[in-house]
């Protein structure tokens, strides 16, 4: 659901807001199957996230592909795109009676679709353009009360259906966060889909305030909100102050906006999205913090999804500010699975020949970093990153991203040591991200969404007693997952949460050992949707499944009922291969 940001938005929504014009708007009965032990090398998938349940973005990108998860949102993507421009140019429509529609001039704007790319250091635009796709900025109401008040932009992209006799219609992406973007997501997708890519149209889509659609940026020194509390109430108090901090930062340049930062108001984008694109129906492909916003637009729009798949899902119940809580033994669980592939490899990393003794050093670095911050490469590392840095490296299954997570270990160690520490790109990545202000616009997008969704508790000493028993249960994760943050201190959201629809016939996609969006949210919406089936993967310690773990068994699945529209008779199992 949260991982950290991939791209960075520097640009402040200052200005990018523009007045809208007064002519048209500004512009499962097969049997189990088996699955390959490692995605292959190269895939790009979704993203990984640092503040919830599994949010978007503090996951970077491994062989393996973009993981998804929470430590600063559930995704972590490639290089950084440009944003919006400052404002919204004006997109024609045809003229309808705004009686029978007050979104009529939305619904039927025209929309310019051009070349993706930005200029030579694109590499996001690059891969769209070498795919075929073509962008487009869909304007769509800040105000969906007050259509004719101010409008933002919502950048898309599009690889068309190229067997068009049997064009099944678009399907829309969303690759988790909040606050992650998704214009880049359709080449990989396409990949995903093999034959049956063929007979769509897939989109990609930048939410409002997220890359390339209008920002929202209100210039923190971080790209997270997400911190451990500590280890004694000083630490926390610290905690406390960044919080309120970082809320009012936002309040003070954002605030005329962050009202309608909102899930339920990126659903209604993406219905004019729909309709700006001609479609009755969409299809719908969401991942993590995406498989609550696809079960929002199917509560809010009902009649107008055709097939939905949703991977590494969010139970609707658990969506809150946060989002991580409870998410302490899977992550325990994916801890001790790396610590065995670590052991194993002890004379590459010298982090112990025995799961114990690895797992004994990352409990070391954390009380080293209690007492003196470590200094990594220009960074001060204190027991408020340690454990983030540590569950970061944990939402995807494989080699590439568990050699990541060693490096790092290996690295505070040896600054615990008193060495002079260059760190591995993994870890100055996370840093960079964590410690400079050069992913601000993403967690900024990523906390307005969430605490303009759902309240938070008010009083840090709610905070404090949970920290208090989570730390007895778990003491690295615990003061992560329970910790105080920027919601605490936020305005009241401006609408209720969506009481999501009681059915729906949709994929549901899950691993067993996920540790963002973790199986038993997964087990919820199944119940909650008998009609819906359920896709397990088990055996991985994965987040994000299709298209990005390498399972034939779960990738078939879906490719199948995207190609019929029938879902399985029963719900499939898929195991992993070992190896």
């Amino acid at each position: 659901m949260t991982g950290f940001p991939s791209d960075s938005i520097s640009d402040s929504i200052s200005g990018s807001i523009s007045g809208s014009s007064s002519g048209s708007p500004p512009s499962p009965g097969t049997p189990s199957g088996t699955t390959s032990s490692r995605a292959a090398a190269g895939t790009a998938g979704p993203r990984g996230s640092l503040t919830g349940g599994g949010l978007h973005r503090l996951v970077s990108r491994t062989a393996a592909g973009a993981a998804l998860c929470l430590v600063g949102s559930l995704t972590v993507g490639a290089s950084p795109a440009a944003a919006a421009p400052v404002s919204a140019a004006p997109v024609s429509a045809a003229p309808v009676s705004a009686a029978a529609d007050p979104l009529a001039r939305y619904h039927r704007q025209y929309l310019d679709w051009k070349s993706c790319l930005l200029g030579p250091d694109d590499a996001t635009g690059k891969e769209l353009q070498q795919a075929g796709a073509q962008c487009a900025d869909v304007t769509v109401p800040l105000n969906y009360d007050d259509p004719d008040g101010r409008t933002i932009t919502v950048a898309i992209s599009r690889i068309r259906a190229t067997e068009t006799a049997h064009r099944v219609g678009a399907l829309l992406l969303n690759g988790g966060g909040p606050g992650g973007q998704t214009i880049g997501d359709p080449p990989w997708v396409r990949t995903a889909m093999k034959k049956v890519g063929e007979r769509y149209d897939v989109v990609g889509v930048d939410p409002r305030f997220v890359g390339r659609s209008t920002p929202l940026d209100c210039h923190w020194p971080t790209g997270s909100f997400i911190r451990g509390a500590g280890t004694g109430r000083a630490g926390f108090d610290r905690a406390v102050a960044l919080a309120e901090e970082l809320a009012g930062r936002c309040r003070t340049s954002q605030g005329n906006v962050l009202p309608y930062a909102t899930t339920r108001n990126t659903a209604r984008d993406m219905d004019v999205i729909r309709a700006a694109l001609g479609e009755t129906r969409i299809s719908y492909l969401g991942y993590s913090y995406g498989t609550y916003l696809g079960q929002v637009y199917a509560t809010m729009f009902p009649g107008r999804t055709g097939r939905v798949v949703l991977d590494g899902v969010v139970a609707p119940d658990s969506y809150n500010p946060r989002l991580l809580r409870g998410t302490e033994p899977a992550n325990r669980h994916a801890l001790r699975g790396w610590a065995s592939w670590a052991a194993a490899r002890h004379t590459t990393y010298g982090l112990g020949r025995t799961p114990g003794e690895v797992l004994a050093a990352v409990d070391g670095v954390r009380a080293a970093a209690g007492r003196t911050p470590l200094l990594i490469g220009a960074h001060r590392v204190d027991e408020h990153l340690v454990p983030v840095v540590v569950l970061n490296g944990l939402s995807q299954d494989n080699d590439a991203a568990y050699a990541d997570l060693a490096q790092a270990v290996r690295d505070m160690r040896r600054a615990v040591g008193g060495h002079t520490v260059t760190p591995a790109p993994w870890l100055a990545e996370t840093l960079r991200f964590l410690l400079t202000g050069s992913e601000s616009a993403y967690g900024s997008a990523q906390t307005a969404i969430l605490c303009g969704d759902a309240s938070a508790p008010r009083s840090p000493e709610v905070y404090w007693r949970d920290v208090q028993r989570a730390r007895a249960q778990d003491p690295l994760f615990g003061p992560v997952t329970d910790n105080i943050g920027p919601c605490a201190f936020w305005d009241p959201p401006r609408e209720r949460p969506t009481t999501i629809r009681g059915d729906l016939p949709a994929l549901l996609v899950n691993a067993t050992g996920d540790p963002r969006t973790t199986y038993r949210s997964a087990q919820t919406v199944r119940r909650m949707w008998p009609s819906s089936r359920l896709v397990t993967l088990r055996g991985a310690d994965q987040h994000a499944v299709y298209g990005v773990f390498g399972s034939s068994c779960a990738d078939a699945t879906v490719n199948t009922y995207l190609a019929t529209g029938r879902l399985p008779a029963t719900d499939v199992t898929c195991d992993r291969l070992p190896g």
